[in-house]
């Protein structure tokens, strides 16, 4: 059986220990002790949390776009993976939209669905390209997926070359270093203006 720590289970849940904290107190949820008095989470409470029925596993499909500026991408994305699921038949229980970048696997939505994973709460989950889940890692995540039972259904499976595949992964990590850059510049402009305004009124 399957056991997790305070700040692990909190994770896979999206809560905080304090949250934890809280209903072990009040007796939401009770968590159990080691013979060390040290609390410990089981799978059972997992899905008991995540809302998983034994008999109830469902279809989900995924679509990400990195910006907002994306929207008619998603939607297109959108479009294309709902038009496969006809087609081929796969009953889609809930759509997942998330904006994020692939390099980040904190997304909220993407924590959501590998947690509902872990609970053995998905049976198919659809996406349109193998890096609208995740830009690097794709060969664990896969492992991952089929390890507890789901089923990866990828639209577009194309084969890149090894070359075309480095370009995509060396022009996503630049993007995503940019925007950092970015960022930093944004916040010592933000000091420097703040350190030039407290010099000026001493």
């Amino acid at each position: 059986m399957n056991t997790y720590r305070p700040n692990e289970f909190a994770k896979l849940i999206a809560k905080t220990t304090k949250t934890l904290q809280r209903w072990d107190r009040e007796g939401i949820l009770t968590a159990h002790r080691t013979p060390t008095n040290r609390r410990f989470y089981t799978h059972d409470q997992l899905s008991e949390i995540m809302g998983v029925k034994a008999d109830k596993r469902i279809a989900v499909s995924y679509c990400r776009v990195s910006s907002p500026g994306q929207k008619d991408d998603l939607l297109s994305q959108q479009k294309a993976v709902a038009d496969f699921c006809v087609g081929a038949g796969i009953a889609i229980d809930e759509t997942v939209v998330e904006v994020g970048g692939g390099l980040n696997l904190k997304r909220k939505q993407f924590v959501r669905i590998m947690s509902l994973v872990e609970a053995r709460a998905i049976h198919t989950l659809v996406i349109a390209h193998k890096d609208r889940l995740a830009r690097f890692g794709m060969d664990w995540f896969e492992h991952y997926l089929e390890q507890h039972g789901c089923k990866l259904v990828i639209i577009n499976n194309e084969a890149l070359s090894p070359e075309s595949e480095m370009v995509q992964d060396l022009m996503a990590i630049i993007h995503c270093f940019s925007c950092r850059l970015y960022g930093l510049r944004r916040y010592k402009k933000i000091i420097k203006e703040a350190v030039s305004d407290n010099s000026d009124s001493v």
